[in-house]
């Protein structure tokens, strides 16, 4: 049986057991697994609509390094959040919430069954289990760790955070600065690990829709060529001359993200550009590994293997 046919049996089996409730299914996965086509595809079946919640494709700016699905790719099937938004705009998992569930209520009400996907773990359970709810930012903890980013670098909040909070450390982004700063402001304004806001136990937020999770994963080896391959096609693409008009723009959060920091590195002369391809190709695998890592933690997810 195709990946394909599995998930649509899935989901026609959860719509035979329960009442006219309409229903999110969510398809998550790391980057290059498939999930695009295969939501496509998912998608006509049903004829129903596809919602993004990959948080590095919501830029305009950004389409080259997000591997950004194309018209052709979408074949017609409406795709929101995608290019909804500047890079020069403070947008956040919690407006995302709130955006995104506006936004599924009108859906709703065209059609039984919407999709929901990407691989942004953190955005997928903002809609669809809610968020924790973290301490405010400390605003002289934050430019103290600005100053010490600028001076230092990102290696010793990384290890600082290693130290403090090494269940926070092994979840997050640890090549994303902000995720990273975020962490240990937490940490040093509170006196306690960050990933102790994160309460796995407790109750998910009431949703006036029933949703089905499911995640799609590769045996490693065939994933990292796809992850090799798709880093490839993004250089032949022009990715360079993505990131060189990005320049202006390179201290917002939207290009804090592997795909963008190793050709800043480049255009810094920190390295070659031979080592800029390594770097990126090694960044990507890493990332698709914490990806799978965070969704790993949801016991509701159904994993099937896409080949």
């Amino acid at each position: 049986m195709s990946t394909l046919s599995e998930l649509i049996t899935i989901v026609e089996a959860d719509l035979a057991a329960q009442s006219k409730q309409p229903t999110l299914v969510v398809v998550a996965g790391p980057t290059a697994v498939g999930k695009t086509a295969l939501c496509v595809q998912l998608a006509q079946h049903f004829r129903t609509e596809v919602v993004s919640a990959d948080s590095r494709q919501f830029f305009r700016e950004t389409s080259i390094g997000t591997a950004k699905p194309t018209a052709a790719e979408m074949q017609g099937v409406p795709h929101h959040f995608i290019d909804s938004h500047s890079i020069s705009e403070d947008y956040s998992a919690g407006r995302y919430e709130v955006d995104c569930l506006a936004l599924l209520d009108t859906l709703f009400q065209q059609h039984r069954i919407v999709l929901l996907t990407g691989g942004s773990g953190l955005y997928l359970q903002a809609v669809t289990d809610g968020l924790d709810e973290l301490p405010a930012a400390d605003p002289a903890v934050r430019v103290q760790l600005q100053q010490e980013l600028a001076t230092h670098g990102l290696e010793p909040l990384v290890a600082e955070l290693a130290h403090l909070d090494p269940v926070a450390y092994n979840r997050i982004d640890r090549q994303n600065p902000q995720r990273v700063l975020r962490a240990v402001e937490v940490c040093r304004a509170t006196g306690q690990p960050f990933s102790s806001f994160h309460t796995a136990g407790r109750s998910a937020a009431v949703r006036p829709f029933r949703v089905i999770k499911v995640a799609l994963t590769r045996e490693r080896d065939e994933l990292y060529q796809r992850i090799d391959q798709r880093v490839d096609q993004m250089l032949e693409a022009g990715l360079l001359a993505e990131v060189q008009s990005l320049l202006p723009f390179r201290h917002h959060n939207a290009l804090q993200t592997v795909g963008y920091q190793e050709i800043f590195g480049f255009l810094d002369g920190l390295h070659d550009w031979p080592e800029a391809v390594r770097l990126l190709k090694r960044n990507t695998r890493r990332y698709a590994k914490r990806q799978l890592t965070w969704l790993r933690r949801d016991p509701e997810y159904q994993w099937l293997t896409v080949s």
